[in-house]
């Protein structure tokens, strides 16, 4: 399951905010996040920069993590926002110190990523408290749009990982190709 690495040739397909944005919206995005506006937040497969172009007003620090380093350079031609570090890492070797982070999100890309490995780095380098918030495609889905089904995880599979992980579920929904966590590290 999962563990696919979205295609870096495809990167304009990554700018289409109306497809972008029917999967999660910048709204229910910071919603979730809940920015106090002096957060190190970290962005977890941020691809080409388009929700961490969404948060980086609202937060002191964003680190654009992407494995792929073309990923980075089509966010340079766009423009990266000041106060927002390209990161080329995996997750499951982040170069933060412990807690150093106040959050973490992850939109449409935790089935590239989720491993018990990468799930305990994350709760490594996340403050006690620290938010996670997790948009992505269902296991439960149709899979017209984003990744096969059989590369996806139902929201219910990584609700426990992350409880194994030592994350407390704040809030949890299902819709119909999509779900949303919440979660604090404990």
């Amino acid at each position: 399951m999962g563990h696919h690495t979205f295609d870096a040739g495809k990167a304009a397909k990554l700018e289409d905010a109306a497809a972008r944005y029917r999967s999660v919206s910048r709204e229910e995005l910071l919603w979730a996040l809940d920015p106090t506006g002096t957060d190190a937040v970290v962005d977890l497969g941020s691809g080409t920069g388009f929700y961490t172009d969404d948060v980086a007003p609202h937060v002191d620090r964003v680190y654009a993590v992407d494995i792929q380093e073309a990923m980075h350079d089509h966010y340079r031609e766009k423009g990266v926002p000041e106060n927002v570090a390209l990161v080329t890492s995996g997750i499951e070797d982040l170069p933060f110190d412990d807690g150093e982070l106040d959050a973490a999100v992850s939109t449409m890309t935790y089935h590239e990523f989720a491993t018990d490995g990468a799930l305990a780095e994350l709760a490594r380098v996340l403050a006690s408290g620290g938010r996670l918030v997790v948009a992505d495609w269902s296991a439960d889905g149709t899979g017209e749009d984003g990744p096969p089904l059989d590369e996806r995880f139902s929201e219910t599979e990584a609700a426990s990982a992350l409880d194994a992980a030592g994350f407390e579920i704040e809030f949890r929904a299902t819709r119909s190709e999509t779900f949303l966590l919440v979660a604090t590290r404990r």
